[in-house]
């Protein structure tokens, strides 16, 4: 099952150093945003779906407020 980037949320964590990123029930953390991304890459391809890798600059602009 393919899943659209869009559909992962980026966000920095507060009172905390970091990022997570949060899609389809899945949480991973990472120091970047770039990290977070990478990590749910993995997370989601262990249950059986796949997640399109981006570069850099495309994964900064899904970052968004929490």
């Amino acid at each position: 099952m393919n899943i659209h980037p869009g559909k992962v949320k980026i966000f920095k964590i507060k009172n905390r150093k970091g990022y997570a990123a949060l899609c389809r029930d899945h949480l991973t953390e990472g120091r970047t945003s770039v990290q977070a991304y990478q990590r749910m890459i993995k997370a989601l391809k262990r249950n059986g779906m796949i997640l399109t890798p981006l570069e850099t600059h495309k994964i900064k602009k899904l970052v968004t407020e929490a």
